[in-house]
């Protein structure tokens, strides 16, 4: 390929998308070889290009090529006198600066936009505790490990130890940004929020909340799954535990709230302190439903009744210290239970089993121990493969 005459016109079919897949390879080879770009895209990405983009018309072609090698003249002319070496540079780049020109017309745009489909895509199997930012990227978050928590602006806003998150409330950051933390089933974790107020997450649990509360404006968080809430004492601003048809709001107590999307209803149960509670579409007033301690607050999905009964509160916040308690349960309910604690499958084909209830402690046990007292009081048979629990 020569300098000149030869290089110019396979670089106007390149720009006018006429080049075959070989002279193609050529123009891009041509480029590396004399280090004109280390980012240049490979053959089959602007094949691709060529493919997608509308194709050209001969008069923009011809301008575009025309204007892009008077300009590179023009820069020839104002160097005419350097070292040899330089002139030769630019002559290369006054041939090259053509294969730019169907870049800067959309190509090289659209190859900029679909950097992020190029990506290695995070490989997760479920079994992960992860972070989800605001722009959409995720985290893994192990267990055993340590680490900063950085936002997309390069601001440090936590701090992750092993099964626990702390945000910063001196974190530089502007306007609400959502963070999402899911945590997967068999595992628990504990986030501490900006305010102050820990979170407990159960198995099977998804919290969308801000990295940091603005000042003036309501402390909202988004849940589905189960948390445990002691929530930092703020009469300036509330707090709000949207629980999709259910909204829970406090200024500083400790409550428990169960939101599980295949649950047939909301609960929440409060501790110590007061809560309001009231349906999706209405706002927080006189009218809404308050909750004492020692009572809970129950909305059926598809209701708008939010039903207060008086319970004892252990049974539904015993998870939080790693045990199960089932108390008049059904053992359908139970096996969901299980499912999310121990990360199993269970199948079970045992109708009058499914209806039968129980009243039963664990505390740290494997599901083998727990699958085994069950079996002892009703005498069903089952087993247990590839964390598969198969119930006859």
């Amino acid at each position: 390929m020569n300098e000149s005459t030869d290089i110019k016109l396979l670089l106007q079919k390149f720009i006018k998308g006429q080049c075959s897949p070989a002279e193609a390879e050529k123009v891009l080879q041509y480029c590396k070889d004399n280090h004109l770009t280390a980012d240049f895209p490979t053959v089959e990405e602007v094949k691709y290009l060529l493919e997608t983009l509308p194709e050209p018309t001969q008069e923009r072609s011809d301008t575009l090529f025309l204007n892009i090698m008077a300009r590179a003249q023009q820069e020839e002319q104002v160097i005419e006198n350097e070292p040899k070496i330089r002139k030769i540079y630019w002559k290369r780049y006054t041939a090259v600066a053509a294969c730019f020109a169907i870049m800067a017309t959309g190509g090289w745009f659209f190859l900029q936009n679909n950097e992020e489909a190029k990506k290695p895509v995070l490989q997760l199997d479920g079994t992960e505790i992860t972070l989800q930012f605001e722009n959409g990227d995720i985290q893994v978050i192990k267990e055993d490990g340590s680490t900063q928590i950085i936002d997309a602006e390069g601001n440090v806003v936590g701090s992750q130890d092993k099964t626990s998150i702390t945000y910063s409330n001196d974190a530089d950051v502007e306007g609400l940004v959502y963070n999402t933390l899911k945590i997967p089933y068999g595992k628990h974790f504990q986030l501490q929020l900006s305010d102050g107020t820990v979170v407990h997450l159960n198995a099977g649990t998804t919290l969308r909340y801000p990295v940091k509360f603005l000042a003036g404006q309501e402390r909202t968080v988004y849940l589905d799954g189960e948390a445990f809430f002691d929530v930092s004492k703020d009469k300036k601003h509330p707090f709000i535990v949207n629980a999709d048809e259910l909204n829970v709001r406090v200024l500083g107590t400790h409550f428990n709230v169960s939101n599980y999307p295949e649950d047939a209803r909301t609960d929440v149960v409060l501790v110590e302190g007061s809560v309001g509670l009231y349906t999706a579409g209405k706002t927080f007033d006189a009218q809404s439903t308050m909750l004492e301690p020692g009572y809970k607050g129950s909305l059926s999905k598809g209701n708008t009744v939010i039903k207060v009964k008086e319970v004892s509160t252990h049974p539904y916040t015993a998870w939080v210290k790693n045990e199960l308690v089932f108390r008049n349960m059904t053992f359908k309910n139970i096996c969901r239970k299980l499912e999310r604690q121990y990360n199993v499958t269970i199948t079970n084909s045992n109708n009058t089993l499914a209806n039968e209830r129980f009243n039963a402690s664990f505390k740290n046990e494997p599901v083998e121990k727990v699958l085994g007292y069950f079996h002892e009081l009703n005498g069903f048979a089952y087993t247990i493969k590839d964390n598969i629990v198969t119930i006859k």
